[in-house]
């Protein structure tokens, strides 16, 4: 038997964390195939690789003579989605963001075709060189956000990236389903992303803006939206790790 004071507290402790949990039907299918784009069958891959600090200019212009040709040969099913360096954040790091229009297959046969072409082994070769770590992960893009297009610029970009607890994926999919409509007022979303292999239960939001003040104003602004305060109330307790990049885009960059 519990002494009154002890289920007392127990019942205040259940409600305190009712406020921070909100339950979502269970499912019996993938989260993948619950929150995926369905009529787009496009896989991403995102690369982060650390580059030694004396040789970022190097290494960028070893990039710029190589992914734009990739990018633009029919052969390959891939497009260069971005291409950009860290400005805050990890610093002398640069990301590439890769679409794979035709999903798994594609992305295989990608990367058959590139082992015989003897330019870009020789470019990876070189490049190892220039590298402290590199590490990619494969994604797909929520079905409710924009699919990332070339802009003209110049932009900033901030990669928003955050560690979900597991069995959580879905959680978030419902609320920013109907929080992105804050975000759109200045056309600064440019992709939502969620894991499917590297780091698991990681999801990724990029957005662009015209500086870091006009980064500032717009984020401001989603408070005035009814409703904006309850995505960010009930997201923040799914989050174990976050974390946001502003980066530049390279001169090879689509999205400038």
């Amino acid at each position: 038997l519990l002494f009154p004071e002890v289920r007392t507290r127990q019942t205040r402790d259940s409600w305190f964390k009712s406020l921070f949990v909100r339950k979502v039907d269970p499912r019996k299918d993938a989260h993948s195939n619950l929150l995926a784009k369905k009529e787009e069958n496009n896989l991403y891959k995102i690369q982060f690789h650390n580059v030694k600090p004396e040789c970022l200019e190097s290494y960028n212009q070893l990039c710029e003579g190589m992914l734009p040709k990739i990018h633009a040969d029919p052969q390959y099913s891939c497009e260069l989605v971005g291409t950009w360096n860290t400005w805050y954040g990890e610093q002398d790091q640069a990301v590439h963001l890769w679409r794979y229009r035709g999903g798994y297959p594609a992305l295989t046969d990608v990367m058959n075709k590139l082992k015989q072409n003897k330019e870009f082994l020789d470019y990876r070769k070189e490049r190892g060189k220039m590298l402290l770590a590199r590490r990619n992960q494969l994604l797909l893009e929520f079905s409710f956000w924009n699919e990332p297009l070339p802009r003209p610029g110049p932009s900033i970009y901030e990669l928003r990236t955050y560690q979900l607890r597991p069995g959580t994926m879905i959680e978030w999919g419902n609320y920013w389903a109907r929080a992105i409509e804050f975000r759109q007022h200045n056309h600064e979303a440019v992709g939502g992303f969620f894991s499917q292999i590297g780091s698991l239960y990681m999801v990724h939001h990029l957005w662009a803006y015209k500086d870091l003040q006009s980064r500032e104003d717009t984020r401001n602004a989603a408070w005035q939206h009814e409703g904006w305060d309850e995505v960010v109330y009930y997201t923040v307790p799914l989050i174990q790790h976050m974390e946001s990049r502003i980066m530049i885009p390279t001169r090879a960059s689509p999205l400038k």
